[in-house]
């Protein structure tokens, strides 16, 4: 015996209940918009942060000093970077340029790539290879080291490539994951503070005694946290030195 098809028909559906889901659906694309917009507004401006390419390559002399993590403190500089100045440097990527800096420590050096730029705060991004970070001929002056005292501070550690200007906004949760993975490459912390300190909202963050930032502090990377430790001015760079136990998430 030969089987018969088997259809499955579409009920209809009644005209007002076609109504009433419609108008559901345009009120729930109309909520998450609603929400959408409001998370957005509620995040912080992220501010003017960028990669210059605009200024065009950026070629200085300096001082390079292991704070741990290496700063330029510049001795001869051009129509933009001016002597004095004191700033951070990375590589490409995700990557600090401490196997660079390291033999060339306390010694001067000449330094070219493209500025980061985000207020106050700037950084680096060195070329690759010689070309970028060289040494210099010359004396390398004394950097002046002024110790500022204990300070306990309220902010939020970040990675300062993605800060100064590699990525928007750089910062707060949604950011975390990336800013780990920057400090694991090497790439300078940074500790933005909810108050000016001597001027300046951005601080170098290292571990106690100058080392680098402990293991631990990378839990509390992209929080909001208060926390105790030593600053020092080196050159025209602030040096936080936080102490990981005293640190506390603010609610």
């Amino acid at each position: 015996m030969s089987e018969k098809p088997f259809f499955v028909g579409y009920l209809p559906v009644p005209s007002g209940l076609k109504t009433f889901l419609l108008s559901v659906s345009v009120l729930l694309m109309a909520g998450l918009a609603t929400a959408g917009f409001l998370m957005g507004a509620a995040q912080d401006d992220p501010g003017p942060g960028a990669f210059r390419f605009d200024y065009g390559r950026q070629t200085v002399t300096g001082v390079i000093e292991m704070t741990p993590y290496p700063i330029l403190h510049v001795t001869e500089g051009n129509d933009r970077i001016k002597p004095g100045d004191s700033f951070m440097m990375t590589a490409g990527g995700k990557s600090g340029v401490d196997g660079r800096a390291m033999p060339l420590n306390g010694q001067l050096a000449q330094a070219s790539g493209v500025v980061l730029e985000r207020g106050d705060l700037y950084m680096l991004q060195l070329r690759g290879g010689r070309n970028g970070l060289r040494a210099a001929e010359g004396d390398a002056p004394e950097i002046a080291v002024e110790p500022q005292g204990r300070w306990q501070l309220t902010g939020e550690i970040c990675d300062g490539k993605c800060l100064a200007g590699a990525m928007r906004p750089g910062r707060g949760l949604a950011h975390k994951a990336c800013a780990n993975l920057c400090l694991l490459g090497d790439v300078p912390p940074i500790f933005v503070s909810t108050q000016p300190v001597l001027g300046s909202e951005f601080l170098l963050v290292t571990g106690p005694g100058g080392t680098r930032l402990p293991r631990d502090a990378y839990d509390y990377v992209a929080q909001f946290i208060t926390a105790e430790g030593n600053v020092t001015k080196r050159g025209e760079m602030l040096v936080w030195e936080i102490e990981p136990d005293t640190i506390q998430v603010v609610q």
